[in-house]
């Protein structure tokens, strides 16, 4: 995970610049430079096959490094900020007049042995993790240079598919509750129709002992106190108690 290339530029004008690996970074950090023309402060991140190139700048001052995929955005923003700081402290105010490498004799072997510090010293990890929460490594954003609108395509779909995930979620939802409800009323149905049931069993058993209370008790027969047969004007009671036979007394109808 080793930072292979690191400069440091006011605007468009390289001041210091070191590499420790032969490659074309000096000719794609100039572009950058280029794209990200401006006074504005930026953190920002580009990736170029497996290197990913790492801009940082504060008040004017660009700071840039390129380092393996492997590296992360921690590491090397750390360094960013290593370097951001010995600079303005070493020159000040001379930053804003220096010529174009100006300062590349002196700074060029500061930029290589924190290159190498960054890459092997098991302390500068730790205090990249001090540094973690950093709001300028927070405000990070990642540009791909040759797939951005190929990127734009995949999250578009992603979108697409989260929203088809939540309308499939919706749907769900919706038929459990119909078939919650269907459930509950099949159920009242079913219980209203056993009470219905009960009562129609109950009414068949009281018609049936009235028919057989008839037949012994003629002609007609219901119910008063134990048993009250009907005859013509006259009540028939039947009155049974405890330990005696039935007794029958007749009685004028109203």
């Amino acid at each position: 995970m080793a930072i292979l290339y690191a400069l440091v530029a006011r605007g468009s004008v390289v001041l210091a610049e070191f590499t420790a690996a032969s490659t074309n970074a000096s000719a794609i950090a100039r572009q950058i430079l280029e794209k990200t023309s401006g006074d504005n402060d930026i953190n920002v991140s580009y990736s170029q096959d497996r290197y990913i190139f790492h801009v940082k700048r504060t008040d004017g001052l660009t700071v840039l490094c390129m380092a393996d995929e492997s590296a992360g955005r921690r590491i090397p923003f750390a360094f960013l900020e290593d370097m951001h700081q010995r600079f303005v402290r070493t020159y000040g105010g001379a930053v804003l007049s220096a010529l174009p490498y100006g300062m590349n004799d002196e700074f060029s072997r500061v930029l290589s042995q924190q290159m190498e510090y960054y890459l092997n010293d098991p302390n500068a990890d730790r205090i990249n993790r001090l540094k973690g929460e950093m709001s300028q490594v927070r405000n990070v954003m990642i540009e791909n240079i040759d797939k951005v609108l190929e990127r734009g395509d995949r999250l578009e779909l992603l979108v697409d598919k989260t929203a088809n995930m939540q309308g499939n979620t919706f749907r769900f939802r919706k038929q459990a509750r119909r078939f919650k409800n269907t459930v509950w009323w099949r159920n009242v149905r079913l219980t209203y129709a056993f009470r219905t049931l009960t009562l129609l069993c109950v009414f068949t058993c009281l018609a049936l002992s009235m028919e057989g209370c008839a037949h012994n008790n003629p002609p007609n027969c219901c119910l008063y106190r134990d048993c009250v047969c009907l005859q013509g004007a006259h009540v028939t009671i039947l009155c049974l108690k405890r330990g005696q036979q039935f007794k029958i007394r007749t009685r004028s109808a109203a």
